[in-house]
């Protein structure tokens, strides 16, 4: 099997960064080693008492200046069940509301002694900017539309869970590329680990020269959902977008919305997945995102092993083969 091939592979292989910022500066062998770790890790949710020891005495800190359910609640729980203290802070009613700096707050955090910072920001580079200044380990929970890399991990768990292999595998990612860290994490990994990647979307929310990072592109979504192995969904970034890119969302939905008619041209063993939140009935019909093609939410489940991995790691836990629990 392919997790078993994963396993032989990062036997030898140990984690050496102090944080994990995103998919882009990783090597294969490394995120192969993320994702090893995960399963490592997956097994302790199904567990009556489900808690490791693992980080005992460390004290993790979710910086969130964006929304968040599905991250934060899973970064959250991961660092439970490795036995870590855990501090959500509430930014709106915190001292930055008062004026103070991103940079003294994180100062003030570690006279604390805090260990872990897992940063979520609207600009791009934030949590690099955090990194380079802290003692503690900086986890990317998503920064702007950079990256997005723990989402991203736990797809390529998913997908390799799933479809047994990600050598070859056919992945077309559709929807708001400009302005999705998800989309550029997930190109990264992707094609690190041998896929073959292509994006679709309307060309207003398309990259320029996004060719250049090894990705086909196609305007047509019926070529798209013909030929993928694995569809990737995106919403559209509302939030992040200064003028108005598509003419609406009925419009979108015509264009590159996912349907069951669609469907009927897709390979029987196609993935559909999505970070969330989904726009039901824009980017995705419900009986498409409940059907038996969907995955997503597995991808949920699987993002709690990811972060739990993610967060082992970068307190130092070493090889993979040391989170066996």
């Amino acid at each position: 099997m392919a997790l078993a091939a994963t396993a032989q592979a990062t036997d030898t292989a140990a984690w050496t960064r102090k944080d994990l910022l995103g998919l882009r500066e990783l090597t294969a062998e490394e995120i192969r080693l993320i994702l090893h770790t995960a399963e490592s890790f997956r097994g302790i949710s199904l567990r009556p008492i489900k808690k490791v020891p693992a980080l005992r005495g460390q004290t993790v800190v979710n910086l969130f200046f964006e929304p968040s359910t599905r991250t934060r609640t899973s970064f959250e729980l991961a660092a439970k069940r490795l036995s870590a203290d855990i501090v959500n802070l509430a930014v709106q009613s915190s001292s930055l509301s008062k004026g103070e700096t991103v940079l003294d707050t994180v100062r003030n955090l570690e006279a604390l002694k805090v260990d872990i910072l897992v940063v979520r920001h609207a600009a791009a580079g934030v949590p690099h900017l955090i990194a380079a200044r802290s003692r503690a380990a900086v986890i990317n929970a998503g920064d702007g539309a950079h990256e997005h890399p723990t989402q991203a991990l736990l797809d390529l768990f998913t997908i390799q869970e799933k479809q047994g292999r990600m050598e070859g595998l056919r992945v077309a990612i559709v929807g708001d590329i400009a302005h999705s860290r998800v989309a550029r994490s997930n190109i990264w990994g992707l094609t690190k680990l041998g896929a073959q990647v292509t994006v679709c979307g309307p060309p207003t929310l398309m990259p320029a020269r996004v060719e250049e990072l090894g990705v086909r592109v196609t305007y047509d979504l019926n070529e798209a959902v013909r030929d993928a192995d694995v569809l990737m969904l995106l919403r559209i970034q509302h939030e992040r977008q200064e003028s108005r890119l598509v003419p609406g969302l009925r419009e979108y939905r015509l264009r590159y919305g996912v349907t069951r008619e669609r469907l009927r041209a897709a390979k029987p063993e196609l993935l559909i997945m999505h970070p969330g939140p989904v726009n039901r009935g824009v980017e995705l019909d419900s009986e498409v995102a409940d059907g038996p093609h969907s995955v997503i939410l597995d991808q949920v489940t699987n993002g709690l092993a990811v972060r739990m991995a993610v967060l082992y790691l970068v307190a130092g836990g070493g090889k993979a083969e040391d989170a066996d629990a």
